[in-house]
């Protein structure tokens, strides 16, 4: 709790007090008027001066100019003998409460995402005569080494030159599994560092390191405003002044009418409906609610590594049917991988063996698979003779042997009779043919592997009512289409380049069948993130692009979450509603009953303030989302 909320919750105990121990005092005239002055002003003092400033700049009507109407207004009916200094002084009490509620559940939204997103780093460590000096992030240059002690954060985005640990990025990904870095592996800042020390050198400046671009991101989340945010601010800025002259129209012209007709004015009457109509009016359960159920619901998806950049796009994620997928890195890992072994006249270990050897200097990925597939890959075999082969393969001698590595034109040359690749595996990737001189070994299947969540992922977003999931790759056709099978995708479209995506995705627009999302890596897809109605980057982990070019940002790389991302934009926006119907409709209700005499300044004090606690607790759930 804050300084100020203490101060006004002990505002609003004294006040209390003192209004109950003024009730129990037989006191009558002014001097009752004198004591309930007392609690009045020690309450309501702020929302007076804020109701004369409003005046004084030609903006009155807000809810602290209806307040200080109403409650002055009853104090003059009370002093006229027509009512009790109580209401007056009830109604700021309660209109007061209500503030401090709505102040409270404001600050536990904010302390709960400054306590996820509390990831910039307060210093960084940097050696200087042989002792750890720390210094001021912004101070460390590109290219300097700095060291990063177990339990601390990573300050800036690098590369490991010395030590392995184990990282936390549980603040950015919202995943508690911890990730395993070593000499040469590029971290990002705002990983904790679980255990031993590391040295980095830095690949960026503070300005420009993740933590810095996410945080930017999240602070700024608010500004861009949903639909549902701009009706509320254009209703209450017609709502609020309508109320007032109705309310004027209320006190004035039902006992001008009764005069007219022979009877008593009433003006104490009419003048006491007009003012529990005003108290009933004000807008602040949903100026306030509304604002709050999307700033918690951006707070909760942040919570879960899921990063909105306003609550616009909150809004339109909710109304998500069709969801585009991008499929390398997206669905797929994106990293080449041995899947399947296919030996001829040798055994597997041995033909991975061969394989591994001849692709020994190879940057190439798939010569790169083949060597991670053979772990003994450096096991002291001589390696002579080195010969790529243009769009063929690779040719070496080893252990005295030439062995051929590369695909059917290759085998070919060699004079080598392949064996054709007839399992499923072959779809889906690349075969690698081998031979020992004009020998066939055998082949391997080296794929890009299917994410362990992607089958998942698409079943869930069926479930949460996406209609059709559709992938656009560069892929061909065969291993575009196993990809499509597997999963259970409804569309696919392959052989694509970039201009090619966005051409589909116009055509997918075009179709007016919600809202269209595309999930990309964020890298090579800007323009088609750009294009859809929503852009949605997939495994954005320290991708600047990512960050830019999208709407929506997953940080970590499983597609599961893009459903949980969905869910909660709905939640936020089923709550939203629930706010809005449940606001206005209590007022309705209430303002008839005060315009006909049933309602008391009791019932107003409910209409406004009770509403407007229910709606701001109610806001506080979109908090609540870890078990959707």
């Amino acid at each position: 709790m804050s300084k100020k909320q203490k101060k006004n919750l002990i505002r609003i105990l004294i006040a209390a007090v003192l209004m109950a121990v003024f009730l129990l005092i037989p006191a009558g005239g002014l001097l009752r008027l004198a004591l309930f002055l007392i609690p009045y002003l020690i309450v309501g003092y702020d929302v007076l001066i804020k109701a004369a400033k409003g005046i004084r700049n030609l903006q009155p009507f807000d809810e602290c100019f209806l307040m200080a109407f109403a409650t002055i207004g009853a104090i003059v009916i009370a002093v006229t003998g027509d009512g009790d200094y109580i209401e007056a002084v009830a109604v700021m009490l309660f209109y007061q409460i209500g503030e401090w509620f709505q102040s409270y559940a404001v600050g536990k939204s904010r302390r709960n995402i400054s306590d996820l997103m509390d990831i910039r780093p307060d210093y960084a460590n940097i050696e200087q005569d042989g002792e750890l000096a720390q210094v001021d992030p912004d101070e460390v240059e590109i290219g300097q080494t700095i060291v990063v002690q177990a339990g601390e954060k990573i300050p800036i985005d690098g590369i490991v030159t010395e030590g392995e640990s184990t990282l936390n990025t549980g603040a950015l990904t919202g995943e508690s599994v911890p990730r395993s870095v070593k000499a040469g592996d590029e971290v990002i800042s705002g990983c904790i560092n679980n255990s031993g020390v590391l040295k980095i050198r830095t690949t960026r400046e503070f300005g420009e390191s993740t933590v810095s671009k996410i945080l930017e991101l999240v602070e700024n989340a608010s500004s861009l405003k949903s639909r549902s945010e701009n009706f509320i601010s254009r209703f209450a800025r017609i709502y609020t002044p309508a109320v007032v002259f109705g309310a004027l129209a209320l006190a004035v012209l039902p006992p001008l009418v009764r005069i007219l007709c022979g009877f008593d004015a009433m003006w104490g009457d009419w003048v006491y409906r007009a003012l529990t109509f005003l108290i009933i009016s004000c807008p602040c359960a949903l100026v306030i609610s509304i604002p709050l159920s999307f700033f918690a619901g951006i707070g909760g998806a942040s919570r879960e590594g899921v990063l909105v950049k306003g609550s616009d796009y909150l809004e339109q994620l909710a109304q998500t049917k069709t969801v585009v997928f991008d499929k390398t890195g997206t669905l797929t890992k994106g990293v080449f991988e041995v899947t399947a072994v296919h030996p001829d006249e040798v055994d597997e270990n041995t033909l991975l063996h061969l394989a591994a050897h001849v692709e020994h200097y190879s940057k190439h990925p798939i010569g790169i698979s083949l060597r991670q597939a053979y772990p003994d890959e450096h096991d002291g075999c001589a390696i002579e003779q080195v010969q790529e082969v243009a769009g063929k393969g690779v040719s070496a001698v080893v252990n005295g042997e030439t062995i051929y590595v590369g695909n059917e034109k290759l085998m070919k040359l060699a004079g080598a009779d392949i064996t054709p690749c007839r399992h499923e595996h072959h779809h889906r990737g690349t075969v690698v043919h081998a031979a020992k001189g004009n020998e066939y070994l055998g082949h391997i299947v080296i794929s890009d592997v299917i994410k362990p969540g992607s089958r998942q992922a698409v079943a869930d977003l069926k479930k949460a009512g996406v209609r059709k999931t559709v992938m656009l790759t560069g892929d061909a056709h065969s291993a575009a289409e196993a990809v499509a099978k597997e999963l259970q995708l409804d569309e696919f479209y392959s052989n694509l380049l970039p201009g090619d995506k966005v051409e589909r995705l116009e055509e997918l627009l075009a179709e007016k069948k919600g809202v269209v999302a595309f999930v990309g890596d964020g890298i090579n897809d800007a323009p088609v993130l750009a294009r859809a109605d929503i852009g949605i980057a997939m495994g954005a982990l320290g991708s600047d692009a990512a960050i830019e070019a999208a709407d929506v940002v997953l940080m970590d790389d499983d597609p599961r979450k893009l459903a949980k991302a969905i869910k909660i934009s709905r939640k936020c926006m089923r709550i939203v509603k629930e706010n809005i119907w449940f606001s206005i409709g209590v007022k309705l209700v209430c303002l008839l009953l005060g315009a006909l005499g049933i309602a008391n300044m009791w019932l107003a004090i409910f209409a406004d303030v009770g509403v407007m606690v229910i709606a701001v607790l109610n806001a506080v759930r979109a908090l609540l989302v870890k078990n959707l």
